[in-house]
């Protein structure tokens, strides 16, 4: 309501009139085209200062899928499994695109949301969504593009090996990147170096 403007007093739609609009623009791809118009807007407005851009991503869990081994196996490899067929309400309950994940010893299910946003507003610009299974440091080319030419490219360990950093050399960023220390091979090469 805040959002909007809107008061007690006004007509306000109900869930299931949003959760109609909500269809009407997933279902023909209008989602791309409603954010591209957005962030022309807020480019306008000056709100992007590109000076910098972030790369992160998050998991989108769904609601654990409880299938068969052979269930499984079909999905995997593209399939839809007969079983769901036969059983339209069933169908309707099974996500056959989300896929599993382990980090951290925890296990995901779902999709990734891989994002870059605007390093000073913390706007996204170029978003891109795949299964859970599909590491972050993919989706790096796909997100940058040459409009950041020139800008600080700042993203967590998961974007540190020799691919990402031609990626972003390639696109003419400053990298960034955090790197992270390991057992035996810490970030700097000797401790007295931080005392001079």
């Amino acid at each position: 309501m805040r959002f909007l403007d809107l008061t007690m007093a006004d007509n306000i739609p109900d869930s299931r009139t949003v959760w109609a609009f909500r269809e009407q623009i997933t279902n023909p791809g209008l989602v791309e085209q409603l954010f591209n118009l957005f962030l022309s807007e807020l480019d306008k407005l000056g709100l992007i200062v590109n000076e910098g851009k972030i790369i992160d991503a998050s998991f989108v869990e769904v609601p654990r899928q409880r299938n068969t081994r052979a269930e499984n196996e079909q999905i995997k490899k593209g399939e839809t499994p007969e079983s769901f067929n036969k059983n339209p309400h069933r169908k309707s309950h099974k996500d056959v695109d989300a896929r599993w994940t382990r980090k951290n010893n925890v296990n995901y299910s779902g999709y990734k949301s891989h994002v870059k946003s605007d390093a000073e507003s913390k706007l996204i610009t170029k978003y891109m969504v795949t299964d859970a299974s599909v590491h972050d440091s993919n989706a790096t080319a796909p997100l940058l593009d040459e409009n950041d030419k020139g800008e600080p490219f700042y993203a967590d360990s998961a974007y540190t090996d020799e691919p990402q950093e031609k990626i972003i050399a390639g696109k003419e960023m400053i990298n960034q990147v955090c790197e992270k220390g390991y057992r035996n091979k810490p970030l700097i090469k000797c401790i007295s170096t931080l005392s001079e």
